[in-house]
């Protein structure tokens, strides 16, 4: 089983310059150490110099350039299938669902003799990497609004729920500040916040649609410290203390790397709902009857252990409408 860089990290040569450049917050790309043999190439990192407390400023990466670069890491996963001996198959799985769907993956291997590669980033960047390389068996989106958007282009076929997720406050430890369970929290001038880019990931998403019912969602942009693309750059952010409150997927605080410095604060779910994730097989994938074999293994109850050991709801929760 392989993983597959996401966006953030786009194959061995440095990475082209970036295209968005912001007072005391740059967007810093060069390749580290020689790149391993499961994850490889150079990071996009976030380095602040000078942050004025009072100034906050949106860090946004080019939709277009990160599509491109998922979509050539695609490409030359696409291109060693034809060498090995077992079939291998291609699952774009959005990022708070990597871990799971990794051990899944690893499961269904040793069970059916194939090779699969997760590529993980946001879930429409991933998307569009999928409808550009014509490839994979497989699109596991953070929530089913990116499969009701996307259907009528044809690329989208049969699918199965393997659980659910919710969004929820992420604190630091301890909850230091006294954070309430509410969104409006975001707001708070005495707290810096960051939220999920909308147009790149399903934390970004869903966080709009919770913000944008209770009618505050801009208000949070302006107050937001910055933008990120996925809920594992929020996590990342609040680990490392640059942020004192984010609204992530909840089940990232239990994983154990976040769990030990990070605090779920829950969220009524009447406003935080949970949303289904959905094993959609698409209809560009090489080998249906072994796709449809996984979504089955993942959607059953070896696969619904899994999603539920890593802090998700699993498929038979019951959900009000």
């Amino acid at each position: 089983m392989t993983l597959r860089p996401s966006y953030e990290q786009c194959g061995s040569p440095p990475c082209p310059s970036p295209v968005s450049r912001l007072p005391s917050r740059s967007i810093l790309c060069k390749t580290p150490r020689p790149c391993s043999p499961v994850l490889i190439g150079c990071r996009v990192r976030s380095k602040t110099r000078h942050f004025e407390p009072n100034r906050r400023y949106t860090m946004i990466v080019s939709f277009s350039r990160r599509i491109a670069l998922l979509t050539l890491v695609v490409l030359s996963a696409g291109s060693a299938f034809a060498q090995g001996d077992r079939p291998e198959l291609l699952l774009y799985c959005g990022i708070t669902m990597v871990r799971p769907m990794t051990e899944i993956a690893q499961r269904f291997e040793q069970r059916d003799n194939v090779k699969i590669t997760i590529a993980q980033g946001g879930s429409e960047d991933l998307y569009q990497s999928a409808k550009k390389s014509g490839v994979g068996e497989w699109y596991l989106p953070g929530e089913p609004s990116y499969r009701d958007k996307h259907q009528p282009e044809g690329l989208l076929g049969d699918f199965v729920n393997v659980g659910y997720n919710q969004m929820a406050l992420m604190v630091q430890k301890g909850n230091p500040k006294q954070v309430k369970p509410d969104p409006r929290e975001l707001l708070r001038k005495d707290l810096t916040a960051i939220v999920g880019n909308a147009e790149s990931g399903s934390v970004g998403q869903e966080s709009k649609s919770i913000l944008d019912a209770l009618g505050i969602y801009q208000q949070v942009l302006k107050s937001a410290a910055f933008l990120a693309p996925d809920s594992r750059s929020l996590m990342n952010a609040m680990k490392k203390q640059e942020a004192d409150v984010t609204l992530t997927w909840r089940a990232t605080g239990f994983f154990p790397d976040n769990a030990a410095f990070l605090e779920v604060i829950d969220l009524d779910p009447h406003i935080a709902k949970p949303q289904a994730l959905l094993l959609i097989q698409l209809k560009s994938a090489k080998y249906p009857e072994r796709a449809n074999g996984f979504m089955n293994f993942a959607a059953g109850d070896e696969g619904q252990a899994i999603f539920r050991k890593h802090g998700f709801l699993d498929n038979q929760t019951a959900i009000d409408h």
